[in-house]
């Protein structure tokens, strides 16, 4: 269960959608002053460097960040996640224009925190964790916790701001992956029904990747907002051919943002097959 690495696929097109998102999302959360808690499920190690020998291995940033990198013709809220990568990039000794580093979500977070804000941030692989907790060290605002996330999770709502927003992405590397996830935020939001939540979510088999949605889709949750981006056709071959965020309590206007975002990454990251949806699949 603990095999799973993200530094292997750092960097590639469900990394894009899922931080450019992820940076909307606090955007539009931050226009109200009253501080909000970031709570991470699964925070990982922090950043990944491209150079070693896991991204080089399997090189998926080549056709996620790389394909963006530098250019000039983006969208607003993609020029924001490219103008974060860089800073990243600068902060640990390399040069703005030069992509060595890739943030992960708790570093990218961290950029956007007001002192107001918080983040509590969980990971249970032992080696990711330790890095976590080295890159945070001393960090009054965040909490780095060794554990299980959605169990987490449960612990952490409702927060003392009444305010949050929740990121769950788990590797789905066993099947009760799937059910778990649905089953720990059904809990979470009857806990903290005013919290935003994004479920990120890997298409390799569409029908198991349905089946946890549709327990979303029936829970009674209102305001479900479904943004992915299949860069090929669903098959039955190894691999992901799309990924997507599950977004419960969306931001008021995060909905038009994705679609606008995911116009110009359908044609950047896109293949011939591929298709991007923006869908209200539960509403008020």
């Amino acid at each position: 269960m603990l095999s799973y690495r993200h530094g292997f696929h750092a960097g590639n097109y469900a990394d894009v959608l899922k931080h450019a998102i992820l940076l909307q999302t606090i955007e539009l959360m931050q226009k109200k002053d009253k501080p909000f808690v970031y709570i991470d499920t699964h925070a990982g190690a922090g950043g990944y460097c491209l150079d070693d020998e896991f991204a080089q291995k399997t090189a998926e940033f080549k056709d996620g960040i790389g394909r963006l990198w530098g250019r000039q013709d983006l969208p607003a809220s993609l020029v924001h996640y490219l103008e974060c990568v860089a800073h990243f990039n600068e902060g640990n000794g390399g040069a703005a224009e030069a992509l060595v580093w890739y943030p992960g979500s708790p570093a990218l977070v961290d950029m956007q925190l007001r002192d107001k804000d918080r983040m509590v941030l969980h990971e249970l692989h032992g080696t990711d964790h330790q890095l976590l907790a080295e890159y945070f060290d001393a960090d009054r605002q965040t909490k780095v916790v060794r554990g299980d996330g959605l169990k987490g999770l449960l612990a952490a709502v409702p927060p003392l701001e009444r305010r949050g927003l929740v990121l769950i992405d788990p590797s789905y590397e066993i099947k009760s992956d799937y059910r778990d996830v649905a089953e720990a935020i059904i809990k979470a939001q009857r806990k903290f029904a005013t919290g935003v939540y994004l479920l990120w979510y890997p298409v390799v088999n569409r029908a198991q990747t349905e089946s946890m949605l549709s327990l979303l889709k029936e829970s009674g949750i209102r305001r479900q907002l479904r943004i992915e981006q299949a860069i090929k056709p669903d098959s039955d071959e190894f691999g992901m051919t799309a990924a997507g965020l599950w977004v419960i309590n969306p931001p008021w206007q995060l909905d038009e943002i994705a679609t606008e975002m995911l116009q110009s990454l359908s044609a950047l990251l896109g293949q011939p097959g591929g298709q991007v949806t923006v869908k209200w699949e539960v509403g008020e």
